[in-house]
């Protein structure tokens, strides 16, 4: 039998924090994802079958257990404590049904939550991501560094940074070397 453990998206056991100045970049393994896509004429259904409102183009909701924010044209991430949904994605399909297609997400994204009074200033030197207008809940695709990125306003001074997986290595690296820069 295969003695298999989870890692973190940066392969260590336990979740990594660095404290740089006044900011704090976490690594984020705590939240099951799922994408979800509303089939063509189904919008409607499958809103009504979800257990959150889906929000609109560059914003996020947040309802009970679940958060869902905007990635595309009638299009969603879900997010939900992984601990309590671990098969969220299967969940989900047996809400939405046939009025959308759902499809597991949580080992292919890594998550940095970046938080700290100079948030703005980090993002600026990594994005052109217009991160000191964007209010709380807001989310827009684009880089960080050269990778492809989602940046997700979670409160004044907190910053989740969600890119693919395979690209946790290169994206921690470019968090940190900016927040050292303004430290």
């Amino acid at each position: 039998m295969h003695k298999l453990k989870p890692i973190t998206p940066l392969g260590a056991d336990t979740p990594r924090v660095d404290q740089i100045g006044t900011l704090t970049i976490t690594e984020v393994v705590d939240q099951a994802l799922a994408s979800v896509a509303a089939r063509e004429g189904q919008l409607e259904a499958a809103q009504k079958a979800l257990p959150l409102g889906l929000p609109s183009v560059g914003k996020s909701a947040t309802q009970g257990d679940f958060t869902a924010f905007w990635t595309g044209p009638d299009q969603w991430m879900i997010s939900a404590n992984h601990d309590e949904y671990e098969l969220l994605a299967t969940e989900l399909k047996q809400m939405v049904g046939d009025t959308a297609s759902v499809v597991e997400q949580t080992d292919g994204w890594c998550r940095f939550d970046v938080s700290g009074a100079v948030l703005c200033d980090l993002f600026e030197r990594l994005s052109n991501a217009p991160v000191r207008t964007m209010a709380p809940g807001d989310v827009i695709r684009g880089t960080v560094e050269h990778l492809g990125a989602f940046l997700w306003r979670l409160a004044d001074d907190r910053i989740a940074v969600i890119a693919p997986r395979s690209s946790a290595a290169s994206l921690h690296h470019a968090l940190v070397a900016a927040a050292r820069s303004i430290a």
